[in-house]
């Protein structure tokens, strides 16, 4: 809030005060400036104003303990209780509350000072530095200084170089998304630490942020994120070492000779571990370090099928050991670099990054590769496992091992596979107390990381939900908490525990800021606590633990099942992190770009392609423009490369090779790091083509499920609609099934309202990849066409050249008109705007051809009184909405296939594609118009075509999620012959 409006607020509440006491007589006693003094704070300390005035929604009354007046010093010390000091300090706000407290105490204490206290501490002590304007102001107790590091950080992307100019180059930043999955002795059974609400569960739901979004955007800004769960998702894992490797996997040595001394590396040994470190059951290999490379490893992996897999490698570490060794892991989509300091972090493993592997046994684009080279001659360079993917959890507890992915189990368990020694980290409460082991040991884990691995850790952040109901429309909201009493109140380096205070204020602050600004203006924020949560008090370094909102109350999980909201909120962390650095080491504070928009591709007459995109101003960011882009590109559905940099907003791609099908994305750059990617887009030019498509990708939604409330109900119905995850979804446990509001919690397996099913939980499920135009795309260049994609903005924008195409393809995928929570006067997601039925009759008008696939085409276009419109241009109606459930179809014309062949798109999980929970039903509006294709379950009609001066094909259901990718090249071949009135020639 404006600081003249806070002083405008207090100065009003201040003479309404006044007022009340004007006639007393003013100071005639002690006892009489005391009560005013009280009276005074009751009222700017309890009232409404001071809700407004700091932002901070004070439930509980602040009384004042004691009062000190020094007549001769001519100041008063007034000391309120520890409740005062849970609010965000600002210095205009304390300076207005402390000539506040002696309004109407007369002339005799004019002149006096006030000094207001609470929690041991001058309330201006609470301030944090970041938000102090001069600098005279400022407690050095809590800041550093310039960063200056000597050594390098632990990993860098050598491929990526741009990132070592980035603000948060060469930081640590320790962070864990909640609890986990893991054993309770009592029961004899792995569960949950958190109850199953709201379709997801707190064990999971963080690492929609973490995961997904927070840690890419520290990365992205040159961070080191260090993790104590593990942060893949991928279920197989394939192992590398010379003590033994998964499968055909072969480790390669040259010139690297086996380590004679005590047993301390990695080895698989004999899962499932009990009390097995695998760190102490192997060995490792050594080299001395060059200039030039004389030796290396090799880890080459079996992979069992194609997909994304973390990277992680392991090493000995010593101050004998050069700084700067040489990773190159060869992936489907290249060659990627990197620079490991192996003085830090040894014995554990260490992330690299996800790269695309194919399946199989691959010695070119699947293997890491270690050499000797390096800056320091004579140095040391270790060499122990490779280790590809996620994998299942693999420690038993009693008997029993988990049975999940890893990424799902709790920390504990991690550590544990990770090397760390147990009674520092994984078994600090004796053989049997998983739950407390779990929690103390993610805190334990970043001050070993700091005194034992030699990684100095900036910030340590945990990542909840809390628990509790309001029962109306008003979010439970965000609670900050951190510590300052242990040890003293300073960390081993001596930086003041007072900097978890500050960046728990910081960070809270620019929570509450940004979801006040883009979702709800009442979010609430709650308390800043200082108490002694192991998570707050056990790292050594400046921790916060962050209570973002309640998942038991609907409001907030509402909001939270918003993918947008869950970016928006990370991107706030990232922020408040950054501003927080910013403070403690000077570094500048300047925010990574958001993605860009209006991205599209074009064939040149020269064959070569043409890329196009816009930036995307932040309105709460200025700093966050862009002054780069790279450009990343991927071939014939390998993996991506490590991108080109570009300085403005368009690139040519020289003499592209015929016939193979490109994609691209674009990244935004500045000195803030890199933004999140476009939309990926795809282009091909055949070296005969029958023709030319524009792909026009229209499927830009995501959101949560659907949900309903009533006086006595309330909750989320994915049989409706499931929502639209961001790539992919990790925290759906199962469907809700308890809907009362009235419904108790007993326990975690009786949860009460909210309640939901666990049969999901295992599994990733897919959501918008934003790489649709690649899967049209392959089946528009099998049928011969050439084709470029463009994204439905450009199109808004009139800056394509529709009429250059023989036909239009429209992905509409999950596309219709959404709201966030709390704001229905904003649509998103429509399916066709006004302006895009304008472009389309346009195009029609002048002899085009247009194929249309969507979940929602016909919905949408109802819901928003279009049907009309969409009827006399597009030749359908809208029937009924959710139309099959099995997703079997059949075609009505002998041409495309007949009647008893069986076709189907996705309507259950499947790991690949989104599911369609809702296709539409749609009929032919008039005679010029026929079904082409009918639901096999009911036999509505599925897909509408008309053909005449030009062809449409309006399909109820996305093309991208028919199953079988040579039942999509049919289909999309005798669509596009339909569409250009060719007859059917199967030798074509």
């Amino acid at each position: 809030m404006n600081v003249r409006i806070i002083q405008l607020l207090i100065l009003a509440q201040l003479l309404i005060t006044a007022a009340a006491t004007a006639k007393e007589p003013a100071a005639e006693s002690d006892s009489l400036l005391r009560s005013r003094i009280v009276n005074n704070a009751d009222s700017l300390l309890n009232g409404e104003w001071f809700i407004t005035a700091t932002g901070y929604n004070k439930q509980d009354s602040t009384g004042i303990d004691t009062i000190l007046i020094d007549y001769r010093k001519r100041r008063i010390r007034v000391v309120a209780d520890k409740r005062l000091s849970y609010f965000p300090a600002r210095l205009p706000v304390i300076d207005s509350i402390e000539r506040g407290l002696l309004a109407g105490t007369g002339e005799q204490f004019e002149d006096f000072s006030v000094e207001l206290f609470s929690a041991k501490r001058r309330i201006r002590e609470l301030v944090p530095n970041y938000y102090r304007e001069n600098p005279k102001e400022r407690d050095r107790s809590r800041s550093i200084g310039r960063l200056r590091r000597a050594s390098p950080p632990l990993v860098q992307n050598l491929s990526k170089p741009g990132l070592s100019e980035a603000t948060l180059y060469n930081t640590n930043i320790a962070l864990w998304h909640s609890h986990g999955w893991y054993y309770e002795p009592t029961l004899h059974r792995w569960e949950w630490q958190r109850a199953r609400l709201f379709q997801t569960v707190e064990d999971l739901y963080p690492m929609a942020y973490t995961l997904q979004m927070l840690v890419p955007m520290l990365e992205n800004s040159g961070a080191t994120v260090l993790i104590p769960r593990e942060r893949d998702w991928q279920v197989n894992e394939v192992v590398v070492d010379n003590n033994g490797s998964t499968g055909n996997s072969i480790y390669l040595s040259a010139g690297f000779g086996e380590d004679t001394g005590a047993v301390s590396g990695f080895a698989v040994g004999e899962p499932p571990y009990v009390d097995e470190n695998p760190f102490r059951l192997g060995t490792f290999e050594e080299m001395a370090s060059g200039r030039q490379a004389s030796g290396s490893v090799q880890w080459i992996p079996e992979i069992p099928e194609t997909g994304e897999y973390a990277v992680y490698i392991s090493y000995d570490a010593s101050q004998e050991n050069t700084d700067d060794a040489h990773y190159t892991v060869h992936h489907a989509g290249g060659v990627t670099s990197f620079s490991v300091n192996q003085q830090m972090a040894g014995g554990t493993w260490v992330y690299l990054g996800k790269f695309l592997f194919d399946r199989g046994l691959d010695p070119q684009q699947g293997k890491v590769v270690l050499t000797n080279e390096s800056g320091k001659r004579k140095g040391r360079i270790t060499a122990d496992a490779v280790r590809f993917g996620g994998g299942m959890g693999n420690i038993q507890r009693e008997g029993i091992t988990g049975l999940r992915p890893r990424y799902q189990e709790a920390a504990r368990y991690w550590l544990q596979y990770a090397g760390f020694p147990d009674t520092l980290v994984w078994k600090l409460n004796g053989p049997s107390h998983d739950y407390k082991d779990d929690y103390m040991s993610r805190g334990e884990w970043v001050s070993y990381m700091m005194a034992d691995q030699g990684i100095p850790v900036d910030l340590s952040f945990a990542f909840h939900t809390d628990a509790g109901i309001t029962g109306n429309d008003t979010v439970i909201g965000t609670l900050g908490i951190f510590s300052t009493n242990h040890r003293r109140g300073s960390f081993p380096s001596g930086l003041s525990r007072m900097a978890s205070r500050d960046l728990t204020d910081i960070v809270q602050s620019q929570i509450v800021g940004d979801i006040r600004a883009l979702y709800d203006p009442s979010w609430i924020r709650r308390a800043l606590w200082d108490k002694p949560y192991s998570e707050a008090f056990r790292p050594n370094t400046p921790a916060m633990l962050l209570e973002l909102f309640s998942h038991q109350n609907f409001i907030d999980m509402r909001f939270g099942q918003e993918p947008m909201f869950r970016f928006h909120t990370s991107r706030a962390i990232y922020k408040g992190m950054l501003k927080f650095m910013n403070a403690l080491y000077g570094i500048d504070y300047v925010v990574q770009p958001l993605p860009v928009t209006h991205f599209s591709s074009e064939i040149l007459e020269t064959g070569d392609f043409y890329l196009s995109w816009r930036p995307v101003a932040d309105p709460l960011e200025p700093t966050a423009a862009p002054d780069g882009y790279r450009v990343y590109t991927r071939l014939n559905g390998g993996g991506f490369d490590n991108g080109v940099d570009v300085s403005g907003t368009s690139l040519t791609i020289k003499n592209p090779h015929s016939d193979s099908l490109y994609s691209f994305k674009v990244t935004a750059l500045n000195r803030g790091g890199e933004g999140f990617p476009s939309e990926v887009l795809s282009v091909c030019n055949r070296s005969t083509p029958r023709g030319r498509v524009l792909i026009i990708n229209g499927f830009d939604r995501l959101g949560g499920p659907a949900w309903f409330e009533d006086s006595a109900h309330a909750g989320f119905l994915p049989m409706v609609d499931q929502g639209v995850p961001y790539m992919v979804d990790l925290h759906t446990v199962g469907a809700q099934h308890d809907y009362r509001k009235s419904s108790p919690w007993l326990d975690d397996d009786s949860p009460g309202h909210g309640a939901s099913y666990a049969d999901l939980e295992g599994l990733v499920i897919p959501g918008n990849s934003f790489d649709f135009s690649f899967v049209h795309g392959a089946s528009i260049s099998n049928a011969g066409f050439s084709f470029a994609s463009v994204s439905d903005e450009s199109v808004l924008d009139d800056s394509i050249n529709m009429g250059a195409y023989d036909v239009v393809d429209f992905v509409a995928g999950e596309e219709r008109t959404s709201y966030f929570p709390k704001n229905d006067s904003v649509p998103l997601y429509q399916v066709f705007t006004d302006s895009m039925l304008t472009r389309f009759g346009d195009y029609l008008r002048g002899g085009g051809n247009l194929f249309i696939s969507g979940a929602h085409i016909a919905t949408d276009v109802h819901i928003n009184g279009q049907d009309s419109l969409v009827g006399e241009l597009l030749k359908y109606r809208w029937r009924t909405s959710n139309a099959s459930r099995l997703g079997g179809f059949y075609f009505t014309d002998p041409a495309f296939a007949g009647q008893t062949e069986t076709f189907e798109f996705n309507t259950g999980y499947d790991p690949e594609i989104y599911t369609v929970e809702g296709a539409d039903a749609l009929e032919p509006v008039d005679s010029t118009a026929t079904t082409l294709i009918r639901y096999r379950e009911n036999n509505m009609s599925a897909a509408v075509a008309c053909k005449g001066e030009h062809g449409i094909v309006s399909m109820g259901f996305p093309f991208e999620t028919i199953k079988g990718s040579k039942t999509r090249d049919e289909m999309m071949k005798k669509i596009l012959n339909y569409l250009l009135q060719h007859k059917d020639d199967e030798t074509n």
